[in-house]
């Protein structure tokens, strides 16, 4: 409901037009003149007076729901001063406990997506942990229920356990690579270096593993030798995110598939494309592949030992760099993941 303000300046007309026909009518002109005058001075002053003591009430009324909406004690001087130029006051309080309420709102949906986030990050990393743990307990435990003795077991289950060992340290490492850098805590070191040569130093790293599934590499349109390519960045941690970037083509790449590094001109920065024909992602998962422990084949993601945070470290290496890298892809035809880095 609207509260309309009561316009003065009519209620005075009003009142002088009523006051000058009665002095009119009963008294000489000079003197009823001089009465009207006298009538309309206390008239004015009477409603001045009648309206100054509204607003002080109303600013009284309203001085404890200002305090709330700023959040500490307010004086009521200071408040009558903030009010001072405000021409229809009850509209435009009403306006500002609005605009409170839509904060508040806001606000609260944004606490209640964190708490979400939150426990779903807890739940994944508890689960991401007690598995190898809990495969490192049931293979000590059966050495120690007499396997141990058999040399036909005792070696495969200790080649297990440490393979379990091995994962619960990469889910160390890079929990605390990326608490690094959503802390803002990690400081690059920008220098100036061959991005092409960092492509061909990472892809060699990894591909032993790429064999395996007869994957091949290919660095520009062919795997003819490319040119140098000078670029501003933090050395170590773009190797990582090649490295990322290229395990990832490799888990979910198919057999004897192929994975393409394409740098792209553009004007002032390098675009770099690393892109492969594997199974692709679907476009609903496509938006969430950037979370933290987010896995788009949660079970074959498990299977090849991944701890589902290294394309968030991905991300977070890029924004640190001020850079963005974004994802094509297509389920059943492969992905492309494209990232800006500036020349030298």
């Amino acid at each position: 409901m609207k509260i309309k303000s009561i316009d003065t300046a009519s209620l005075l007309i009003a009142g002088s037009a009523t006051v000058i026909s009665i002095g009119a009518g009963i008294l000489n002109e000079a003197d009823g003149w001089i009465i009207v005058g006298i009538s309309l001075v206390t008239f004015v002053l009477t409603g001045l007076i009648a309206r100054a003591i509204i607003k002080k009430f109303v600013i009284y009324k309203i001085k404890p729901i200002y305090q709330v909406v700023l959040s500490r004690n307010i004086k009521t001087s200071e408040l009558e001063e903030a009010l001072a130029h405000k021409t229809n006051l009850i509209e435009e309080v009403g306006e500002d406990l609005s605009n409170y309420a839509e904060r508040n709102r806001r606000e609260i949906l944004r606490l209640q997506e964190n708490e979400r986030y939150r426990k779903e990050f807890l739940g994944n990393v508890s689960h991401e942990i007690k598995t190898p743990i809990f495969n490192i307990q049931g293979y000590i435990l059966t050495l120690l229920d007499g396997a141990l003795e058999d040399e036909t077991i005792n070696r495969k289950y200790l080649e297990r356990s440490e393979k379990s060992i091995d994962r619960l340290i990469n889910i160390v490492n890079d929990l605390e690579e990326i608490s690094k850098l959503e802390s803002g805590s990690l400081h690059l070191q920008v220098e100036t270096f061959d991005i092409v040569a960092l492509a061909r130093e990472m892809v060699d790293a990894i591909e032993m593993d790429a064999s395996k599934k007869g994957i091949t590499f290919q660095i520009g349109p062919s795997n003819t030798t490319h040119p140098p390519i000078l670029v501003n960045a933090d050395r170590r941690h773009i190797g990582q995110v090649f490295v990322n970037l290229l395990v990832n083509s490799v888990k979910y790449g198919r057999e004897g598939g192929l994975t393409k590094i394409v740098f792209i001109d553009l004007f002032d920065k390098i675009m770099v494309e690393v892109s492969d024909n594997g199974i692709g992602i679907s476009q609903e998962d496509v938006p969430r592949v950037f979370e933290r422990f987010y896995r788009a084949d949660k079970s074959r993601s498990r299977e090849m030992g991944g701890t589902g945070l290294g394309l968030a470290i991905v991300k977070h290496i890029m924004e640190a760099h001020h850079e963005t890298i974004t994802l094509r892809s297509e389920l059943g035809k492969g992905s492309t993941f494209s990232f800006t880095l500036p020349k030298a």
